[in-house]
């Protein structure tokens, strides 16, 4: 594994760690992992073994943390969704111009926001695209939640203390500015993977009381050429061992099929 740094569009700096698949492994192209909100680049060491997973298969696995998160520049006051798509863009051109092959993405959460809202230029990149209980609804998700966690962080009391400070403790932790939920109030992921993108498999776990199960999986039933998996007994994350092993074996089995379809060159 090596660290390194990458510069996003605007100057901030970002921590990122490149998994390069051993001599002989073959060559599948790349993947970028993209972590949710309040996490990094090891998105609680899930990451970390997946990358490790998709080394040993062949494909070179790029991990990064966005601005304001883990050790990357910036603050968690100043993270919007509009940064977030500029480190996703200063990520995708340094992994295509440093390693060859298809390029992918695994993005996690929150994660699946800014991939989604980047889909006008990034599908046309992708060979493949593997989303984990992605947030794919701001406003059912953050501004009018209806699950328990959304509830829990992003009630009436904990909405109007935000705007009259100026921030959020996101899991009581992790402070999150205004602008942000500003932002919400515009983005809609879904009708920008449903106008543009590429195929994708969606892990989802069944018991996910942060993000909405079935808003995924009706999502992922509507738009041509997605897939969906439930983690049967998972919540947000695949935290215990064996539903953290189902993820990265259904993920790097898609991605491996993928890359094969879609061949040594990008669009």
């Amino acid at each position: 594994m090596d660290v390194v740094r990458v510069p996003s569009l605007d100057g901030i700096e970002l921590a990122a760690a490149v998994h390069c698949s051993p001599p002989g492994a073959g060559a599948h192209g790349t993947v970028l992992l993209v972590h949710g909100v309040c996490a990094d680049l090891d998105e609680g060491g899930t990451f970390v073994r997946l990358a490790d997973r998709l080394s040993t298969h062949g494909m070179t696995a790029v991990r990064f943390s966005f601005r304001g998160h883990g050790t990357s520049g910036g603050t968690p006051e100043g993270v919007t969704i509009a940064g977030e798509m500029l480190d996703l863009q200063a990520v995708a051109e340094y992994a295509e111009k440093e390693f060859p092959g298809p390029l992918a993405v695994v993005a996690a959460s929150f994660g699946a926001v800014a991939t989604g809202l980047s889909m006008p230029w990034l599908a046309k990149r992708l060979g493949g695209l593997v989303l984990w209980n992605p947030v794919l609804d701001l406003r059912r998700t953050f501004l009018e939640p209806e699950l328990p966690w959304g509830l829990a962080n992003f009630g009436p009391t904990a909405m109007a203390g935000m705007m009259e400070k100026g921030r959020l403790l996101l899991n009581g932790a992790f402070p999150l500015g205004r602008v942000l939920f500003t932002e919400m109030a515009r983005y809609r992921p879904i009708e920008a993977y449903a106008t543009d993108s590429p195929p994708t498999m969606v892990l989802h776990g069944d018991r996910d009381s942060h993000v909405s199960f079935d808003i995924a999986r009706r999502t992922a039933e509507a738009i041509p050429d997605w897939e969906f998996h439930a983690v049967s007994g998972a919540s947000h994350g695949f935290h215990t061992r064996e539903h953290e092993a189902e993820a990265i074996a259904v993920t790097t089995r898609w991605l491996k099929h993928a890359a094969a379809a879609a061949g040594p060159a990008r669009g």
